[in-house]
């Protein structure tokens, strides 16, 4: 099945080549989040045995995604999944579930920031050192706290 049809339930149905095709994922990695759980809904199967997807499907791997993307594992996202097909009821699961990722996300935010801080001022030095036409001497990061890489980051290197 490569093109769209529409079976008469009035949703458009899409191949495992075109859901792949427009969520940028595999064909291997959709059979991959089939198996562990990860789609809210059941896929469907053509007469022929063939995965049959609607849209909802796409949407729902976009968030998926994302969430994963975002670093969310898999197991939460399986969690939250499974919250979800079973309805109403749980959304002070789902909400706890969501801020918790929120605040982890965050927490990367204000490292990578602090990255970016040290790679800006990275730039800026050798930018200076390349106006100036000097070379050969030591390049150190500010000292100042909020520009500390994680524990084990080299903040030294040679010009």
């Amino acid at each position: 099945m490569d093109t769209v049809t529409d079976t008469g339930t009035g949703t458009t149905d899409l191949s495992i080549g075109q859901v792949a095709e427009r969520t940028g994922l595999s064909v291997h990695a959709l059979r991959f989040y089939e198996r562990e759980g990860i789609l809210a809904n059941p896929v469907r199967r053509d007469p022929g045995g063939r995965r049959v997807y609607g849209e909802d499907d796409v949407e729902w791997l976009t968030l998926c995604i994302i969430l994963r993307a975002s670093g969310m594992p898999l197991p939460a996202i399986r969690q939250y999944t499974e919250m979800v097909r079973l309805g109403d009821g749980n959304e002070v699961e789902r909400l706890a579930l969501l801020r918790l990722h929120r605040e982890r996300v965050t927490a990367q935010l204000d490292r990578l920031n602090r990255c970016l801080d040290l790679i800006n001022h990275k730039v800026g030095v050798y930018e200076d050192i390349l106006d100036r036409g000097a070379a050969g001497h030591e390049c150190v990061a500010p000292p100042s706290p909020e520009n500390r890489p994680e524990r084990g980051t080299v903040l030294e290197e040679r010009a």
